[in-house]
């Protein structure tokens, strides 16, 4: 079944798209990297590997340098079209857009393609960093300048380094992934000035009390923590954080 607009479904080694009788690789990039299992002729193409992950860096840094100031949103890739949460993230690209900030996602279908699209139908540049996965989805239709990644690691890089702010859509364990991530970033100060916004008051509620519950109660963070999370179901709202944040980030530079 495809998932792009009738067109074939594909599958993305990297910067290579494969369609129809091409896809039957059955593991990725990042699976045969880490799978030490078998034979030990892997160890003898480690070094090589390296030179394709270089590749990858080099090849990101080239395409997003020129990036005007940008935001990250993350979100599910299984949002239907006709849900409120679709309706939700192409309100926040069109707000981002016409607040003079570029949107970068993960590139797929759902909450990631409404934010493209509500940025581009904005006149917002609308970015898409793609990933190499044993199932789903090519670069959505509303992806201006896109990517695909071979590694997860490389492509997180992008996202953190193009970016200025993170803002979460509900979302599922990838989202999950980059949004904790991202707090342990900021809590470490490896980036500063970096807020994470929480869009969905219902959705994310639950993990924010326990944040504020039980981790924060046995010590396991501290109390100005929770300063880096700001939950909100205002997309006004959420872009408001992210001028803020990004006009300290200009006075302290």
């Amino acid at each position: 079944m495809s998932v792009n607009g009738g067109r074939p479904d594909e599958k993305l080694r990297g910067p290579v798209v494969l369609r129809r009788d091409q896809r039957q690789e059955p593991t990725t990039t990042d699976q045969r990297l880490l799978d030490s299992r078998g034979p030990s002729d892997w160890v003898h193409t480690d070094p090589w590997r390296v030179m394709r992950i270089q590749a990858e860096f080099v090849e990101g840094f080239g395409m997003l340098a020129g990036l005007p100031r940008a935001v990250t949103v993350f979100g599910s890739a299984r949002t239907p079209r006709d849900h409120r949460e679709y309706a939700l993230g192409r309100a926040l690209g069109t707000a981002l857009a016409e607040s003079g900030y570029a949107v970068i996602t993960g590139g797929g279908p759902g909450a990631m393609e409404a934010v493209n699209k509500g940025a581009q139908e904005a006149g917002g540049l609308s970015v898409g960093l793609g990933i190499e996965l044993p199932f789903e989805q090519g670069l959505n239709d509303w992806v201006d300048l896109g990517i695909n990644f071979r590694y997860f690691f490389v492509r997180k890089t992008m996202f953190v380094k193009y970016s200025q702010a993170f803002v979460c859509l509900p979302g599922g364990f990838g989202t999950f992934d980059e949004l904790f991530e991202a707090l342990c970033l900021v809590q470490t100060k490896k980036v500063t000035k970096f807020p994470v916004v929480l869009l969905g008051t219902e959705y994310w509620k639950g993990l924010y009390d326990w944040i504020a519950g039980p981790v924060l109660e046995s010590g396991k963070i501290s109390e100005k923590d929770l300063d880096l999370l700001h939950l909100t179901d205002d997309v006004d709202d959420a872009v408001a954080v992210v001028h803020a944040a990004y006009r300290a980030w200009e006075e302290a530079h």
